[in-house]
């Protein structure tokens, strides 16, 4: 039963939906390092990121300066069949852990897409569409992404060309079936469709792909396809600016109740859903307004924050994309074929790296069978099926409140629940039926990797 007048779940009003993004680099003293052009070591220009990215975007993903950033109408109409998303008292959970902390999660599912992925995905199909392109090129790992692009594509009448790591397009078929509803086209990466796809495949014969060659496969096919740009749900600095709705929003719903928290907890793959989380909050902290313990959670078996390396890498594993500085395993590192697809990229976005490697968050990396022991008895508590992705953060936040039911502490965790797992029944099923393991790359491994970086900077 909801107490102390706070209810089960909070949602706002419409009219308290946030009109601006909120871009925490103009409240860091130290900016993210730029993109270099491979070819010259250089700083990208806005001309040459304007060849594969749409020209607003690239403003948005160069822009350190400008704290908020207007949301446009078109953007907050299509927003407003979903949003505001609620913020939830895990009342149940709370007592069935026996815990004194007050566990909040804020829920991204309650969409068609089933993802906070939407979110960045209608801005840059928006701005895609008023460039007066014919459509867009994009990778997917776990499929919510694509799901989410496929849908605001078929919203604004635009062409929409999706790459899958292969291992997800065998795992997860409904979830390609609903991009292809939206119209979008669906392929397996790495493919034999690109050049970068067929060189892949000869290097690593029988990959299980990644995102980093999916992303390789996406950019050659919107460089080489006139009125095609490039779009990318997670990393970009542009993606973080979009997905700070989230946060917006969640700050919003705190206030409202006089709620501060103590623990903000989100998973971490690329930095799209805890970047988005985590925004205003880290503005805060940036600005020494309050302090917040922020813990990023990441799969054991793709560990960049935890065991990666601060340094100039490719963006992808084919090597055509800009390098970026960030925690990064190294390009040419393929995951283990794990069932959290979204988390299975090499590196981080250079703003989290940069916040991380300030000491200003935490990173913890976890195994998949422990994950999914957190995702079931969620399920089995809340009534809510998470994704594998999100049930990074449910772990942890599990973990934290039976760390407080120890110490007797009262501390507010919120955590970022933003996926359903209704398309991962497959990884559920491995899991129940024992099948499930716990890869983890080995030191040797990961220094082979780590080896063949780029030696810039």
């Amino acid at each position: 039963m909801a107490q102390n007048n706070i209810p089960y779940k909070i949602y706002l009003e419409e009219s308290e939906m946030p009109t601006t993004w909120y871009n925490v680099r103009a409240d860091m003293k130290k900016k993210p390092a730029p993109l270099l052009n491979p070819g010259t070591g250089q700083p990208m220009t806005a001309e040459e990121l304007g060849q594969v990215f749409c020209e607003e975007l690239v403003a948005q993903e160069l822009d350190n300066d400008t704290r908020l950033v207007p949301i446009p109408d078109e953007i907050r109409d299509f927003y407003k069949m979903y949003r505001p998303s609620p913020l939830v008292r895990a009342y149940c959970l709370e007592e069935k852990l026996g815990t004194p902390a007050k566990i909040y999660y804020k829920f991204e599912g309650n969409n068609t897409s089933g993802s906070h992925k939407l979110n960045s995905a209608i801005a840059q199909a928006y701005y895609a569409k008023n460039q007066g392109l014919k459509g867009v090129t994009t990778e997917t790992g776990a499929g919510q992404w694509g799901t989410a692009l496929s849908m605001a594509c078929a919203y604004l009448g635009l062409d929409c060309k999706v790459f899958m790591v292969k291992v997800s397009y065998e795992q997860k078929p409904f979830r390609r079936e609903v991009m292809r509803t939206y119209g979008a086209s669906v392929t397996p990466s790495p493919s034999m469709e690109t050049n970068v796809g067929k060189a892949i495949n000869a290097q690593f014969p029988g990959t299980t792909g990644s995102l980093g060659c999916a992303i390789s496969e996406a950019v050659e096919a919107a460089v080489s396809t006139p009125g095609y740009r490039y779009v990318l749900g997670s990393v970009l600095n542009q993606v973080l600016l979009h997905q700070s709705v989230i946060g917006v929003e969640t700050k919003i719903a705190l206030d409202k109740y006089g709620i501060t928290p103590d623990i903000i907890i989100g998973c971490a793959g690329g930095g799209s859903n805890l970047g988005g989380l985590i925004s205003p909050f880290m503005g805060e902290k940036l600005r020494g307004e309050k302090n917040y313990r922020i813990i990023a959670v990441e799969p054991a078996s793709c560990p960049s924050l935890t065991r990666g390396v601060y340094a100039y890498d490719f963006c992808d594993t084919g090597k055509v994309c800009p390098l970026a500085k960030m925690y990064t395993l190294g390009s040419s590192f393929i995951p283990a074929p794990n069932h959290a697809g979204g988390l299975r990229y090499h590196g981080m976005s250079s703003i989290l790296s940069e916040l991380y490697d300030e000491g200003m968050m935490e990173a913890v990396a976890v195994p998949q069978t422990s994950v999914f022991e957190a995702a079931e008895y969620f399920a089995r508590v809340e009534g809510i099926l998470p994704a594998p992705e999100s049930s990074h953060a449910i772990r942890v936040a599990i973990d934290e409140a039976l760390k407080c039911k120890e110490t007797g502490e009262e501390k507010t965790i919120v955590f970022g629940l933003t996926g359903t797992g209704y398309f991962d029944m497959v990884a559920y099923e491995k899991y129940h039926d024992g099948k499930m393991d716990d890869y983890i790359p080995t030191d040797e491994e990961l220094a082979k990797y780590r080896a063949a970086l780029p030696q810039i900077g």
